[in-house]
């Protein structure tokens, strides 16, 4: 596929993209920038953007993205569990779960979880769905998985797994024709990459 034909298609399907879409959309974009300031405010606009994109995922595409689907439910249920989280103190000025780096315990669980999800969601999609991107689907799910254990308990490396996360669900979005989730998770690439940057230079500041 050329360029000029890349445009024309992205052009095209831009101009049907639903409302469902749009909404998303922007409330994970807000849920992204809060995430980046460390503010509470990134769970109750993430969890309109996640049911949202869960529906578009199983109703809205053809065959649908059943991993993508599933991984917005857990978005979900994370993003109540985070919510908690990130609102609890020890004290009037300080946070249960500040902004942190992960022990090796945190680190390996984390990389387990990714690691085991990847196999069995990519085994799941390939044997009892019509998925025909089983692949980047699970690839994308697994990672996700990971960065949102992480980032509801405040953990820098949070950032690094939605990086990895966004450079597959990029390619995969336009694939199936989601333009506006592509430009998203283009914009997310950048977000992390900037939150993560803020995250590691808070957690030094205050270790200092």
């Amino acid at each position: 596929m050329t360029l000029t034909e890349i445009y024309r298609q992205f052009v095209t399907d831009l101009k049907i993209t639903r409302w469902q879409e749009w909404v998303s959309t922007l409330t994970q974009i807000a849920s992204v920038w809060y995430a980046r300031k460390n503010n509470v405010l990134v769970y109750p606009t993430g969890i309109i953007g996640v049911l949202l994109a869960a529906y578009v995922y199983f109703f809205l595409v053809h065959p649908p993205l059943y991993a993508d689907a599933i991984l917005n439910i857990y978005y979900f249920i994370m993003s109540v569990y985070g919510w908690y989280n990130w609102v609890q103190k020890k004290d009037a000025s300080h946070y249960t779960y500040p902004i942190s780096w992960c022990s090796k315990k945190e680190l390996f669980i984390g990389i387990g979880f990714f690691l085991f999800f990847w196999v069995v969601i990519y085994l799941v999609l390939t044997k009892f769905t019509n998925s025909n991107t089983p692949f980047l689907d699970s690839l994308v799910s697994s990672s996700a998985i990971t960065a949102m254990w992480w980032m509801a308990k405040r953990k820098v490396e949070n950032w690094h797994a939605w990086i990895f996360s966004n450079i597959v669900a990029i390619p995969l979005n336009f694939y199936k024709g989601l333009m506006l989730f592509t430009l998203m998770y283009i914009l997310f690439l950048l977000m992390a990459w900037w939150g993560y940057k803020e995250w590691k230079t808070k957690v030094t500041h205050e270790n200092n």
